[in-house]
Order: structure tokens, then sequence, then C-alpha cells
């Protein structure tokens, strides 16, 4: 695929961390190139999990070495100790990606998430949210 950018999407989440890789020329159709989910114990320490979603991002890293990360924003809710974990987790992300100098762009939720022409308006299901 000449002239295709490789593009790592981060769903930030403290007990599950969304991510994808998806590959493409702009104007055409992306390609799928992985998707997965990085778990982490909700009962287990802080630490323990912030190194388990730091782990995880990095293998993803590693294995697919994109030219860019895209980490859906962290929106108020008012349920603080979710906003929290949000936030760690994708600091986690953006410091895995910077620490490697690949650019990272922060996106909101409602902008990320693109409809698929053959499926229609997006939902929260058939998204692909980077």
């Amino acid at each position: 695929m000449g002239g295709a950018v490789r593009v790592l999407g981060v769903d930030p989440g403290l007990t599950r961390c969304g991510v994808g890789v998806v590959e493409g020329v702009a104007g055409r159709p992306l390609t799928m190139r992985g998707v997965g989910v990085v778990r982490t114990p909700a009962d287990a320490d802080l630490g323990q999990r912030l190194v388990a979603v730091e782990q995880g991002i990095e293998q993803w890293l590693d294995e697919h070495r994109p030219q860019y990360v895209a980490v859906e924003r962290v929106f108020s809710q008012h349920n603080v100790r979710t906003v929290m974990g949000t936030a760690q987790a994708s600091a986690v992300a953006i410091l895995c990606a910077s620490r490697r100098g690949i650019p990272v762009a922060l996106h909101t939720p409602a902008r990320s998430r693109r409809p698929s022409p053959a499926a229609g308006a997006p939902t929260r299901r058939r998204s692909v949210r980077w």
C-alpha cells in the first residue's frame, strides 16, 4: 500500500482499554489491521493496573508500528472515579507514544465515531473510534 498511514486508536479505560489499528490512504476506505482490549482487574492496585495498561499498549506499538496514535479525549462525566481512571489510562497511552516519538492526536467521542458506508449512522457498537 504505497503512501498508506497506520494509526493506533485508543479508547482509554482502566478496566478495559480498547485498542485498534487501521491503515489506509486519504479518501479511500480504511483497512482494519487489529482490534483488541487491554484488561486490568478492578481489584488490583492502581499502580499495577497502570503498568498493565502500559505493557498492553507497548505490545500493540511493537507489533503494529503505527505512524500515529489517536486517543479518545476524556469527556465530562458525573462519576469522578470513572473520569480519573479514564484520564490515567489516556495519559499512559500518550506517554507510550510520545516516548517513541509517535505523534498523538486527541479526539472527542462524537468526532471519532465515523459511519460505515454499508451500515449507516454510527452507533457505539458499530464504530471505528479513532
